[in-house]
């Protein structure tokens, strides 16, 4: 009986409870979503292009 009181009370909330977002504040989220994602992925590329340049100067005086 606790499993089905359980879910009941899950669904109730997620019905009533929970405040979803529209679809314009989704899409807006998302695109903020992507652009974090791409500076992110620009910042540790250019990260590892330094390091990998750093350690083929270093390896090559030796």
């Amino acid at each position: 009986m606790k499993l089905v009181e359980s879910v009941k009370e899950s669904y109730n909330e997620m019905v009533h409870k929970v405040s979803w977002p529209t679809r314009s504040e989704l899409g807006q989220s998302s695109v903020l979503v992507l652009v974090a994602s791409i500076i992110l992925a620009l910042i540790v590329w250019l990260m590892d292009w330094c390091f990998e340049n750093i350690m083929t100067f270093i390896y090559g005086l030796f």
